[in-house]
């Protein structure tokens, strides 16, 4: 049984919310679903070319403050944010920013590989083509290879092209998801419970290559598994209920944490 919503002094988040080198920047988020508040005052830096894990049980906020960084929520009619979160010092909830360039560089990878139904090739290139990121052909092929290559997918589907996407294996068609999010250069990938619908051998490939793009992008992921939270990011951050609990380094999240929240989470009295 899950321990009662923490009061307004327990509440503050502990660890270390801020980084040294922020590419995006959140301050008192809050999220609202019509009249219930889904997501309280939450501030966090992710830094520059870092894996930031967000835990927590099921229906604590996570997912729903992934969305708040790339602005997934607009899609949602009753939903409002307040608070301030920058990408590079810009607000991306200023009224001039357009969302369609702002999801290139804050690319999403879901839950469930959701391919195009359209060839490999086509799943890539789709992106490029709508941001006019390739005039000719060749440029396009070039970006196309570079992307499956970043991806890990490239010897695998290199003759297979102009075959459907949906025809791969679901571990190959999460890659393909990733190639097509890394096609549109992005700055940061958001990746919503990457793996959860995958088998382990799967999962794990997906997880080496979480760790080989840190090197070029900074990677937001939520995941329900603690063990893979531990695998792959440099921080992590723990909400419970709505609440940004704790944030810090994640060998101390998981050997020290700070707040009995995290801890009982971590030791698995509950979630």
């Amino acid at each position: 049984m899950s321990p009662k919503r923490p009061n307004r002094e327990d509440r503050r988040t502990v660890g270390l919310p801020l980084s040294d080198h922020p590419r995006m920047t959140c301050r008192n988020v809050n999220v609202y679903y019509g009249e219930k508040q889904a997501i309280q005052d939450a501030s966090i830096d992710i830094g520059q070319n870092e894996v930031l894990a967000m835990i927590g049980p099921s229906g604590c906020g996570k997912s729903t403050f992934l969305r708040c960084l790339n602005r997934m929520n607009d899609t949602i009619d009753n939903c409002r944010v307040t608070g301030e979160i920058l990408l590079d010092g810009q607000d991306i909830y200023d009224r001039k920013v357009d969302v369609v360039p702002l999801r290139a560089q804050v690319g999403m990878v879901f839950q469930k590989p959701n391919p195009f139904p359209k060839s490999i090739y086509d799943n890539i290139a789709y992106g490029p083509k709508i941001h006019g990121l390739a005039a000719t052909r060749s440029q396009m092929d070039e970006i196309v290879e570079t992307s499956l290559k970043k991806a890990g997918l490239w010897e695998e589907v290199k003759d297979r092209l102009p075959q459907p996407g949906t025809g791969l294996s679901g571990g190959q068609q999460q890659r393909l998801c990733i190639a097509r999010a890394i096609a549109v250069s992005p700055e940061v990938i958001l990746m919503d419970e990457p793996c959860s619908a995958l088998d382990p051998i799967a999962t794990a490939t997906v997880e080496e290559l979480i760790n080989e793009l840190r090197e070029q992008y900074t990677i937001v992921i939520v995941t329900h598994n603690m063990q893979q939270a531990a695998r792959v990011s440099q921080r992590t951050a723990y909400f419970h209920l709505g609440d940004l609990i704790e944030v810090g380094l994640t060998d101390r999240i998981f050997t020290n944490p700070i707040h009995p929240l995290t801890e009982d989470y971590i030791t698995g009295r509950f979630g």
